[in-house]
């Protein structure tokens, strides 16, 4: 799993976050050509996602 260059907001994937927002990931593959690490992503699910913090509204 690689690490986002922005800071992944809470409740989100770091792997999701960067592969939508840093274009350069997906520049080496061919058209139509499916990357490898995002459908290993959507087979297994999230390893990881960044915790929220605990709403305290009330």
């Amino acid at each position: 799993m690689t690490v986002a260059a922005q800071q992944t907001p809470p409740g989100q994937c770091p792997q999701c976050w960067q592969h939508a927002y840093d274009k350069s990931i997906h520049r080496r593959l061919k058209p139509r050509e499916d990357c490898p690490e995002c459908v290993d992503h959507m087979v297994n699910g999230h390893p990881y996602i960044v915790p929220k913090t605990e709403s305290r509204w009330w």
